[in-house]
């Protein structure tokens, strides 16, 4: 029986998160697999044992079981930031030549960098929200900001995967402080003009058949957007499937599955969009989307009448056999 090890964790706000999609991972595993939980954080990396958790080996991504030494056949990297979102542990596991059902250390890198994954989307005319890019040591003058870009706009962490450190900025007077909210989460900041439209969301994979475009979930936020708060703490309504006519819907879905194949994306992706009077901007690409049980993709998989336990199969199936 082979061994997977399901990487969760890390070391960002949704640590959390990261070790409830990999609970619900873990329970749709193939039977051909013996698969394990390994929790990273900053210092210690354990495997999850049902007594008490052993340490994991990153020389070799090797634990012991007893006197019983295992080595991992496989991985699903599954952090919902540094450092599996960014791609740190794929190259790891390249470097062991261990096989992952993940996008490779690139894809995983640039997707995770909002700024410069949109300016990467835009050459092949993707549309995006205009946008500046500010590292810690570059000067500013909220003004001009607000000049280029509008108000209301929108401050993030361009280099990090959190929800955490993003704000709706409504005044001139509000600028600073936001920038150094997302600060306290990056070292980057992306700033985008505000764009009012539906807001809704795509997962796609590879299935044997080629790749897959999931019903669109639409996000209508309690909050101003759709934060940490709206997303993991109940403050929005996902509906899936979403309430947009059928050529929008395919609209947004092909153009999903363009920014998939343009990032070399593997296993399932969710790409987000605002559709703005009928033209979707792309907002996010999540290489490592949110698989708990309340997560949206599987109410994606669920509306769409495909089993868990079955697309973890042909997950794995198209990606490492």
């Amino acid at each position: 029986m082979k061994t997977i090890g399901i990487f969760c964790g890390g070391f960002s706000s949704e640590y959390d998160i990261s070790l409830k999609s990999a609970d619900t991972i873990k329970k749709h595993i193939p039977a051909s697999y013996s698969s394990y939980k390994i929790i990273v954080s900053k210092g210690k990396w354990e495997v999850e044992m049902e007594q008490e958790n052993v340490p994991f080996n990153l020389n070799d991504c090797s634990f012991f079981i007893g006197d019983t030494k295992k080595i991992l056949d496989a991985a699903i990297v599954y952090i919902h930031g540094d450092p599996g979102e960014n791609g740190k542990i794929q190259a790891m596991l390249e470097l062991h030549d261990i096989q992952y059902i993940n996008s490779g250390p690139l894809a995983s890198a640039l997707s995770f960098d909002k700024w410069y994954c949109n300016q990467f989307l835009s050459a092949f005319d993707i549309p995006v929200a205009k946008s500046l890019f500010l590292s810690k040591v570059d000067q500013y003058n909220p003004s001009e900001i607000a000049a280029s870009l509008g108000l209301p706009l929108f401050i993030k962490p361009s280099d990090s995967g959190s929800s955490y450190g993003i704000s709706k900025v409504k005044t001139i007077e509000e600028i600073p402080k936001a920038l150094q909210f997302s600060f306290n989460e990056g070292k980057t900041v992306v700033i985008e003009s505000f764009l009012d439209g539906i807001e809704v969301t795509c997962g796609v994979y590879r299935s044997v058949h080629g790749l897959v475009a999931l019903p669109l979930t639409e996000i209508v936020s309690d909050n101003e957007f759709f934060d940490f708060e709206a997303k993991y703490q109940g403050k929005s309504s996902e509906i899936t499937p979403a309430r947009i006519p059928e050529n929008l819907t395919l609209e947004v879905q092909s153009m999903a599955k363009k920014i998939y194949e343009l990032l070399q994306l593997k296993s399932i992706a969710r790409i987000d969009f605002m559709v703005v009077n009928d033209r979707p901007y792309v907002i996010e690409v999540n290489t490592t989307p949110g698989f708990s049980a309340a997560s949206i993709v599987p109410q994606m998989l669920s509306v769409a009448g495909i089993p868990l336990s079955d697309f973890w199969a042909e997950i794995i199936s198209v990606e490492l056999d």
